[in-house]
């Protein structure tokens, strides 16, 4: 008898939205198909499903020993958010290659369902950064006698959701801070700022509006400006890495001395980035508005506000200047995008997406 051979595995996802994109939250059920193409017929011991979801961090530094010894200390974590294994064909014995329990699988194409349900507890939104990651995925195996066995692992993306409609982060943020400049042994008059924003959560594609005052009665030309900054962390060992980096930015005019400048709600986008990651022990992901003075040939002035970006927008109602009709016009637009080159721009594309599947409604608008 002439052995058969697979044409091809795969694993396929039963999805809710129009753009076929996998997006589950904590408590969801995520099912699927293993599909499976054979050419003759094949003996198959087993085919297997492993689901799982881990948080990882890895990053090395080099320690210097000595006089000419240097090493590389290496730091890892994991967090695990759940392991799941099923049989959809045969048996658990890989090791026995006896004619017993072969299951003969024809020629044609082949579905093999399978479900399970993602734990209750708060997950990690699915994340991809410079020292970790936070990955969800199922993988298939198809074991056959005598055979390497035939695999494939596939992502899905889990979102713990944040919902901005909170008071917490419905609360205005605001600050002051003042600086005297020296030279020798003059003294200038001071620089002060004040800044306010209307609440500090967020999401991606809103403008914050942002509300400032700024005195300068020191003798430099300063320039006010505004940036987003987002800040990544990640544990190990006792250990931690930080990396910052800009978000998005925007310049004001410069200002000569004694003179004054008021922001009116002066307007800055948040482009497409991931959502705050609060509750992973390993990652955390934060945000924060530095509004600032650039002084030359000084420190600059500067304010830190807190941010978070969440993943459900603001409410109608719940402010007189969030447009929600432009949040879900430019979601809408979003779902016909590309695989964006950074993961994190992919990764909001999937908010929007299940945030659309959630509420139907907003597609209306």
């Amino acid at each position: 008898m002439v052995l058969g051979k697979v044409k091809s595995l795969t694993i396929s996802f039963d999805c809710l939205n129009d753009s076929n994109v996998p997006v589950y939250s904590s408590g969801d059920t995520v099912s699927g198909r293993v599909n499976l193409e054979v050419t003759g017929e094949i003996r198959v011991k087993s085919l297997k499903i492993h689901a799982r979801g881990h948080a990882k961090v890895r990053w090395t530094e080099s320690r210097n020993a000595g006089s000419n010894t240097a090493y590389t200390q290496n730091y890892t974590e994991e967090v695990e958010y759940f392991n799941h294994k099923d049989i959809l064909i045969g048996h658990e014995r890989d090791d026995d290659n006896s004619e017993e329990g072969f299951n003969t699988i024809h020629s044609g194409r082949h579905e093999y369902a399978f479900s399970f349900e993602l734990p209750q507890t708060p997950l990690a939104t699915s994340f991809e950064g410079r020292h970790g990651s936070v990955r969800y995925w199922v993988k298939a195996e198809l074991h056959r006698p005598w055979l390497l066995p035939v695999k494939l692992k596939k992502e899905f993306t889990v979102f713990e959701h944040i919902d901005i409609n909170t008071p917490s982060l419905l609360s205005p943020q605001a600050g002051t801070k003042e600086k005297t400049l020296c030279c020798w042994f003059c003294t200038s008059g001071p620089i002060s700022l004040s800044a306010k924003i209307e609440r500090k959560g967020y999401t991606p594609g809103e403008s914050i509006q942002i509300f400032a005052e700024i005195e300068n009665c020191s003798s430099r030309m300063v320039v006010p400006k505004a940036a987003i900054y987002q800040t990544q962390a990640f544990y190990a060992k006792g250990k931690m890495k930080e990396v910052k980096q800009l978000v998005a930015n925007l310049r004001g005019e410069s200002l000569s001395s004694g003179k004054t400048d008021t922001w009116n709600g002066k307007l800055l986008k948040i482009p497409p980035v991931s959502p705050s990651i609060l509750d992973c022990s390993i990652i955390r992901v934060e945000y924060s508005l530095m509004v600032y003075v650039d002084i030359p040939g000084a420190m600059d002035l500067f304010l830190n506000l807190p941010l978070v970006i969440g993943t459900i927008p603001l409410h109608p109602f719940g402010s007189r200047t969030s447009s929600v009709s432009s949040q879900c016009s430019m979601n809408m637009n979003w779902l016909g995008l590309s695989l964006p080159e950074r993961p994190e721009e992919h990764a909001v594309r999937i908010a929007c997406i299940f945030f659309l599947q959630h509420h139907p409604a907003m597609q209306k608008w």
